[in-house]
């Protein structure tokens, strides 16, 4: 009762109040969709110097085996080449679930390997393998049974802010669901080196290798930016007309 009393009284502050919480609402959102847009085009920035590095470090001469490990830990290790020799393990497989390529869904097999007995293993990436009908079995793999010399480009997945344990699952091949470094090196009891070499040929085996260093490219985020923009002029054109109708229909 006391609140209506009040509105009752003294209406005009109820009528300023609503108008400041509309101005104050709409100018936020029109600010934040600007935001956004040049957010994106700090990404495509982001992107762009990240593909200039990529090309630079996929020119130069392949790192040896030490020269990786003594990188600083920091330091994204994404589009070096590396050159070294493998030899198999026990031909424990990895299976890294939900991959996609080509339009179709599988797993990317990763096998561990010794590059010096007193050095982290390496995981060596052995190829896209698309998923069987049933999910219960797993598909079969070939592992590399043999010593090899191996040249190719280290990656290193980024980490899902929404879950990155590693989920691992009984048996080999071992079903995994993120590629934690960490907690694999805890399951074999084991160091295991921070990035993943793939191969530009592996005796033996003919898997695919998909590649995609960066997730989105600079032109993608670009058009985002682009369409953050639309929409907020879209929305400021949106206001200014609604404005305009209630001055004429007062006006009248």
């Amino acid at each position: 009762m006391k609140t209506n009393n009040v509105f009752i009284r003294y209406p005009q502050l109820y009528l300023v109040g609503s108008r400041g919480l509309l101005i104050i609402v709409t100018v936020s959102l029109f600010l934040f969709l600007v935001k956004l847009g040049f957010w994106q085009l700090s990404r495509a920035e982001e992107k762009e110097l990240w593909q200039t590095q990529l090309t630079s470090r996929q020119a130069a001469a392949p790192l040896s085996y030490v020269e990786l490990l003594s990188l600083p830990k920091t330091e994204s290790l994404t589009g070096y080449r590396l050159t070294v020799t493998a030899h198999p393990l026990a031909e424990q497989v990895f299976l890294l679930d939900n991959q996609i390529f080509n339009g179709r869904v599988g797993y990317l097999a990763l096998q561990l390997m010794e590059i010096s007995p007193d050095k982290p293993w390496l995981l060596i990436e052995l190829g896209f393998i698309p998923v069987t009908a049933d999910r219960s079995s797993l598909p079969s793999i070939k592992p590399i049974t043999m010593t090899q010399s191996l040249t190719g480009r280290l990656y290193q997945k980024q980490s899902n802010p929404m879950s990155s344990a590693l989920m691992a699952e009984p048996g080999w091949p071992k079903r995994i669901q993120n590629l934690n470094v960490g907690e694999m090196s805890q399951l074999v009891n084991h160091p295991i080196a921070a990035a993943v070499l793939q191969p530009e040929q592996i005796k033996g085996i003919e898997l695919p290798h998909p590649w995609k260093p960066i997730p989105l490219s600079a032109q993608k985020h670009r058009g985002y930016a682009l369409q953050w923009f639309s929409m907020a002029f879209a929305f400021a054109i949106l206001v200014l007309f609604f404005i305009y109708s209630r001055k004429r229909r007062k006006n009248r």
